[in-house]
C-alpha cells in the first residue's frame, strides 16, 4: 500500500509541475503576442517567434539541462509544461489555413517553410548553444 501512495504523491506533483510550466508558458505567449501584434498585417509574426523560441529552449532544455542535473518535475514543469504552454502548433495551423483561403497562398507556403526549417534550426542551435557552455 505505500508504494501506491507515493505513486499517487509523484503523479500529483508531476501533474503540478506540467499544469504550473504550462500556464506560465502561455502567460509568455500571451506576452509575445502583446509585443508583437499582428494586427494590421497579413503575416502571423507572433506565432511564428514564439514556435521558433520554444523550439530553441527545448533544443536547449534537451540537451543541457535536462540529463540528469533535475529533477523529473522540473523537467516535466520546462519541457512539457513551459515550452508546452508557450508554443502555438494549432494557431500556426489555423493561421496558415486561413492565410491560404483567404488567397494568400503564397504567405500560407511561406510561413510553413519558415516555420518547419527555422523550428529544426532553433532545435539544432540550442542543442549547439547547451554543448558550448559545457
Amino acid at each position: 500500500m505505500p508504494c501506491i501512495e507515493k505513486r499517487k504523491i509523484k503523479v500529483m506533483f508531476n501533474t503540478l509541475a506540467v499544469f504550473v510550466g504550462g500556464g506560465l508558458g502561455s502567460l509568455c505567449r500571451y506576452g509575445l503576442s502583446l509585443l508583437v501584434p499582428s494586427s494590421g498585417t497579413t503575416f502571423p509574426m507572433a506565432t511564428l517567434m514564439a514556435n521558433i523560441c520554444a523550439c530553441f529552449v527545448l533544443g536547449y532544455l534537451t540537451d543541457y539541462l535536462l540529463r540528469d542535473t533535475l529533477s523529473d518535475h522540473w523537467k516535466l514543469l520546462l519541457g512539457t509544461g513551459f515550452c508546452g504552454g508557450f508554443s502555438t502548433f494549432s494557431t500556426f495551423s489555423k493561421e496558415t489555413l486561413e492565410l491560404s483561403q483567404g488567397g494568400l497562398t503564397m504567405w500560407a507556403v511561406v510561413y510553413l517553410i519558415l516555420s518547419l526549417v527555422l523550428g529544426v534550426l532553433a532545435v539544432f542551435f540550442g542543442i549547439w548553444m547547451a554543448n558550448c557552455s559545457k
